[in-house]
């Protein structure tokens, strides 16, 4: 089996929720750290990899993928054979695919958000953000109220594609202290085997 290389920034959530998978499926993965602040997303070596400029980028043999939600569902169909963490069976894949629309919407708008300025300074509207993210929260905190995992009675890529992001939500000034269940969701991911932390900011992780 060819090595698989992961590049990638260790402040990344999209970039995390990628090396949860590879951890979690036994996958050994050569991780290559780029210097997003000195612009090396941008080079002309990177942007053969993704001409979007942007990590997670994985290389699998001949397999070039970008895009981190892309990148667990291939990880997911290739390695794991018993598809539990992406489900064939229609219904349940939709739900996946419903939650990883979440990831990429309301997640990355709010608490990704969020983070993003606090942490790397971007100039977005940080209220904006954090409203979007607590409206999210509402939602999720009821969700998993009824259930331990986002989608049926397993952990799917759709927990890991909204993990890191939610678990930092404090370094964007959003708190978790209201939302119970979404706490106790995270801590059902951190006790997953084969769980690895992101890699925290100067940010303080309030709760």
């Amino acid at each position: 089996m060819s090595t698989i290389k992961l590049y990638r920034h260790p402040l990344s959530g999209h970039c995390h929720r990628v090396e949860l998978l590879l951890s979690i499926l036994g996958l050994d993965a050569e991780l290559i750290d780029v210097d997003l602040m000195q612009g090396a997303q941008k080079q002309v070596e990177f942007l053969k990899k993704n001409a979007f400029g942007q990590v997670p980028v994985l290389e699998d043999g001949n397999v070039t993928l970008a895009d981190s939600n892309a990148i667990l569902v291939y990880l997911a169909s290739q390695y794991d054979q018993e598809h539990s963490w992406l489900p064939i069976e229609p219904a349940k894949a939709a739900e996946v695919q419903r939650f990883l629309s979440v990831a990429a919407g309301p997640v990355a708008n709010g608490p990704a958000t969020a983070r993003l300025i606090n942490l790397f300074g971007a100039q977005l509207d940080h209220l904006k953000a954090i409203e979007t993210a607590n409206n999210l929260f509402d939602v999720l905190d009821a969700h998993l109220a009824k259930q331990d995992w986002l989608v049926g009675d397993v952990p799917t890529i759709a927990d890991l594609a909204n993990y890191a992001y939610i678990a930092h939500a404090p370094e964007g000034d959003v708190s978790l202290k209201d939302y119970p269940n979404i706490k106790l969701w995270l801590k059902r991911i951190e006790h997953y085997p084969g769980f690895v932390p992101m890699q925290a900011s100067k940010v303080g992780l309030a709760a």
